[in-house]
């Protein structure tokens, strides 16, 4: 057995119950395996043993009171991965299927993907099974305020810097920032995804979306075509799907769908830049479902989901690109053959992990452009730590400037992994070529800071 194939299945047997950390260490892994004989070194200081395990693993009880003065409690969960190349750095997810698996997972991917920015980033993630969805303003602030009572001693501008997930958005955000500051009596960047009032950085809720279609742009570009006048199927109805919508309206290209948990809604119409405000206001302001958009426009149609179903019809439409933004394993194998049999040819991925490997292997098998999240979605990341720059600064840049840096960034990351990709000899491949790269660099610090 390879070195690599090995140590996955060490992985699986030390970190049982854990499918999600298990996928991401194979699909990294499986890529890794031409670096083995080209770096002894690496293999010598025991690096892939060594960047499979976190730093360390912190899970605490979060007990906060809810507004009938019940207690509740619930489980809060900081993974610090790796620091080889800079302060950790990862968001923070508040979701009922959060365990510690699920943040090893989002930890682990956050090493290579925080790699890719160029940034001097090191690689954490964080979280609570805490479910905001349908909590009061108050409840969400007291249980923010419990999760950093406990989190703040882990935490800090040089140590460890989250940011916002899943359920983590510039309301929570706030929350967790003002009672840091009363902590700690002190006001540095601690935490990303802040308002622009107090330390935020502009451009930074849009980021991730804009990232995943500014790399799906360069992914055709190399092959001579544009996102213009392109069909786009969108999962997810938060920020990420959201502004990706938006740089997909200003490239030229037409999406047609978006989801929530509940089900989804497919709009041949195309969802123009009014449809895309009801929506933002639809999920920011008051917060509802989904459904909402098909009762307002006749134009769209709304499916609700069926558990029944071993397929996500939602990737069943006739389009040419595809956006999977809402969470991990949304496209398994099946969708992937309907995707390819309805004629998507670009695949960016704005959430972490959206794909199986089943999926992964049909996308690659029929020549999709396959842009995988760690790479596609690094924009969120890159200017969380653009924002860390400004804090350290104290400036702030402007809009063009941020989004010109965050555009940069992901021409950057799309040419490390193209050129990689050719180096090891498998032009095109994006999974093997944005693993690799970003791999690499974090090897070669945890080599130069020896055995730590």
């Amino acid at each position: 057995m390879s070195l690599t194939k090995d140590l996955v299945e060490k992985v699986r047997e030390k970190n049982p119950a854990e499918p999600e950390f298990h996928q991401a260490v194979e699909e990294v892994m499986e890529s890794l395996e031409p670096t083995v004989e080209r770096h002894p070194e690496f293999v010598k200081a025991n690096i892939y043993e060594r960047i499979v395990e976190p730093d360390r693993a912190i899970l605490f009880r979060v007990p906060w009171v809810d507004d009938r003065g019940s207690v509740r409690v619930q489980k809060g969960f900081r993974v610090q991965f790796n620091n080889a190349i800079g302060p950790y750095k990862g968001g923070l997810r508040f979701h009922p299927s959060v365990n510690l698996g699920i943040i090893k997972f989002l930890g682990f991917e956050q090493v290579f993907k925080n790699s890719l920015t160029t940034l001097p980033m090191g690689a954490g993630k964080g979280g609570s099974d805490f479910d905001p969805k349908g909590k009061s303003d108050a409840e969400v602030m007291r249980f923010c305020q419990a999760f950093m009572r406990e989190l703040f001693r882990h935490v800090g501008p040089d140590t460890d810097v989250p940011a916002g997930d899943i359920g983590v958005g510039g309301r929570e955000i706030g929350y967790l920032f003002g009672y840091y500051k009363k902590l700690m009596n002190e006001h540095t960047g601690v935490l990303t995804g802040k308002g622009l009032d107090y330390g935020g950085s502009l451009i930074r809720p849009e980021a991730t979306g804009y990232g995943a279609v500014y790399f799906a742009a360069e992914m055709l570009n190399v092959n001579g075509e544009s996102l213009e006048g392109k069909t786009a199927l969108v999962s997810g109805s938060g920020n990420v799907a959201q502004f990706t919508c938006e740089k997909l309206l200003d490239l030229g290209a037409k999406p047609v769908s978006l989801s929530d948990s509940s089900g989804y809604i497919y709009d041949e119409a195309g969802i123009d830049r009014e449809k895309l405000a009801f929506v933002m206001d639809l999920k920011n302001i008051r917060r509802g479902r989904i459904k909402e958009y098909a009762e307002k426009y006749t134009s769209a149609v709304y499916t609700p989901v069926d558990p029944g179903l071993d397929y996500n019809p939602l990737w069943n439409h006739k389009a040419d690109a595809a956006f999977p933004c809402a969470t991990q394993n949304e496209i398994n194998e099946k969708d992937a053959r309907n995707l390819v049999s309805n004629g998507v040819r670009v695949i960016s991925e704005g959430a972490n992990m959206p794909t199986t490997a089943e999926g992964i292997n049909v996308f690659m098998d029929n020549n999709v452009l396959y842009g995988l999240g760690k790479a596609a979605n690094a924009g969120g990341v890159a200017v969380s730590g653009l924002e860390m720059s400004q804090n350290s600064l104290r400036l702030s840049w402007s809009r063009e400037e941020v989004d010109q840096k965050l555009h940069g960034i992901m021409k950057a990351i799309h040419k490390a992994a193209y050129e990689t990709s050719e180096a090891y000899g498998d032009p095109g491949n994006y999974p093997l070529g944005a693993n690799i790269a970003g791999f690499l660099k974090v090897a070669k610090a945890m080599v130069a800071c020896g055995v730590v």
